[in-house]
């Protein structure tokens, strides 16, 4: 191990307990991405940890989310390169989880079933995997810099948003602005896996709204008359299904998730609509999805079809530049004496977003399980070591000759 690396690991050791208390105070402060007052609170949190560590924030106010909160260095020189921390405040979970899910920590308890959690202390509470812990992470990380004098020569900046579980429809254009001026982004979304994989690609994600006009007819009086919008997509359906390619990284998914449809027993359908989920690994795979969803006909003449994407978020395809940026990260973990694999996620982020215009590393956050889900935790004995390469990818040199 380098003299530099055993620095920064010592220094993050000594901040364990300091992180332990921040991320308490930030997962037991409710941020829900469907109640966006909810969030100021957090965020107020975050403003008053990144002044300690002399950075300036500001937040900007979000037309249908909580907002965002960018902060930068105080004593920031213009013209420097930039680097990107990008997270998120909300969690999926709604006002009130915390009297039947709190936050806690358990000592040396382990997670049943797990094998590699067992014997170690972990945290439980909504956010702490995803992704509350990635937050307290990358503030960390800038404090041990801070405090051992070491100053990235590309200059950390953040942008924490909150509607990313709802897909940051309010933040992307932010988002998109800040990619194209940064030379790298590195995203505190969680570890892919109890393992901690890096995730360099990630799957896009698209919804659709399929909707089937049939014609009202009473059903025992005159039914031939109707045009079952019910019958028709039932047919469209079984061909949905079809579109979807197995459970693989490589696989496209498709899923039919919802399905509205009628007005009463004894009336032949006017209207069936369904929304359709789509995971595809390429561009080229989420193109011919939408271009096969697009080419649906319904069997009756008359019966009309509607398809409309709802949302639509690129695939986080490896790039060059992407490439050499995960092949540091596992350098400097080998530095730390801890080995990293990479890996492809099921699921998008703003990492998908910012891989179009800057190389992007993903789930640099905590390693745990869980997510959205009652049982959701955080390996707090692995913090310490994610921690620590996070600060040394953040003294990185820059890719740009000067």
């Amino acid at each position: 191990m380098s003299v530099q690396a055993q620095q920064i690991l010592d220094a993050v050791r000594g901040e364990r307990q300091g992180m332990i208390d921040r991320l308490s105070a930030l997962a037991s402060i409710e941020t829900s991405s469907l109640q966006p007052e909810t969030q100021r609170p957090g965020f107020d949190l975050l403003a008053s940890a990144f002044a300690d560590i002399d950075y300036r924030t500001r937040f900007l106010r979000g037309n249908t989310s909580g907002g965002q909160l960018l902060a930068l260095p105080r004593d920031r020189r213009r013209g420097r390169p930039s680097q990107l921390l990008l997270g998120h405040v909300d969690t999926v979970y709604d006002l009130g989880t915390l009297a039947e899910m709190p936050v806690e920590i358990r000592n040396d308890a382990g997670v049943p079933g797990i094998p590699g959690i067992q014997g170690t202390s972990i945290m439980r509470g909504p956010g702490v995997y995803d992704m509350k812990g990635g937050l307290v992470q990358a503030l960390t990380a800038l404090r041990v810099l801070r405090d051992l004098g070491l100053e990235p020569g590309v200059v950390p900046i953040m942008f924490v948003n909150s509607d990313e579980e709802i897909g940051s429809d309010d933040s992307q254009r932010r988002i998109v602005s800040l990619a194209r001026r940064v030379e790298r982004v590195f995203v505190m979304e969680p570890a892919l896996g109890v393992d901690g994989h890096i995730k360099t690609a990630r799957k896009g994600v698209a919804q659709y709204d399929v909707t089937v006009h049939g014609r009202a007819a009473h059903a025992g009086l005159n039914p031939e008359d109707g045009i079952s919008a019910i019958r028709e997509m039932a047919r469209l359906v079984e061909q949905i299904f079809e579109l979807h390619g197995g459970s693989g990284v490589d696989a496209v998914q498709v899923n039919v998730g919802q399905i509205t449809g009628g007005t009463r027993p004894n009336v032949i359908a006017p209207r069936c609509g369904i929304v359709v989920d789509v995971r595809a690994p390429t561009a080229k795979h989420a193109d011919a999805v939408e271009e096969a969803l697009a080419g649906l006909r319904t069997e009756h003449p008359e019966a009309r079809i509607e398809v409309a994407c709802t949302h639509r978020r690129s695939p986080m395809e490896p790039t060059e530049a992407g490439r050499a940026l995960w092949r540091s990260a596992r350098n400097l973990a080998g530095d730390l004496g801890i080995h990293i694999e990479e890996g492809t996620a099921g699921g998008g982020s703003d990492g998908n977003i910012t891989n179009l215009y800057a190389p992007t590393l993903d789930g640099l956050g905590m390693v745990g399980g869980g997510a959205h889900a009652c049982n959701e935790f955080i390996d707090l004995d692995r913090m310490i070591e994610r921690t620590a390469l996070l600060a040394l990818l953040l003294l990185e040199p820059s890719s740009t000759p000067a």
